[in-house]
């Protein structure tokens, strides 16, 4: 089954881990957890979690990106693309189609788009991802 890496924000820290159990449940392999950490307190914890998180977007099959989110889920979110990994772009309220504030990245063909209710986006991934497999 397909390896997969969430990417969000803190402030969506209960989301990513409702859809990391939800895909876990599926089936699916979960590459790091970063929810269990605290945020970074030192320059040493950033360069560990640093090293972990993008050995988890690498080690993945696909990422999910859930918008907002910042810097560090947007470094993902290019590490992904520039290794070839399927992304599924989650935006509740459709944001990343206002031409004002989007970015060039998330329209490209390895971005797969969801919108509406986290259901809606785990839906669209398993049905694709169960497809692939």
């Amino acid at each position: 089954m397909s390896k997969f890496y969430v990417a969000s924000s803190f402030q969506d820290k209960e989301t990513v881990r409702y859809v990391n159990q939800y895909l876990k449940d599926k089936g699916f392999t979960h590459t790091y957890d970063w929810t269990q950490n605290e945020r970074a307190s030192t320059f040493e914890n950033l360069k560990s979690i640093g090293h972990q998180e993008r050995n988890a977007v690498l080690e993945s099959d696909f990422i999910i990106v859930i918008l907002p989110a910042g810097k560090g889920s947007h470094i993902k979110l290019g590490i992904a693309l520039g290794q070839g990994k399927k992304i599924y772009l989650y935006s509740p309220d459709g944001e990343v189609n206002n031409f004002d504030t989007t970015s060039t990245f998330y329209h490209l063909p390895e971005v797969s788009k969801s919108f509406g209710t986290i259901e809606n986006l785990l839906e669209k991934v398993t049905a694709i991802e169960y497809d692939y497999n």
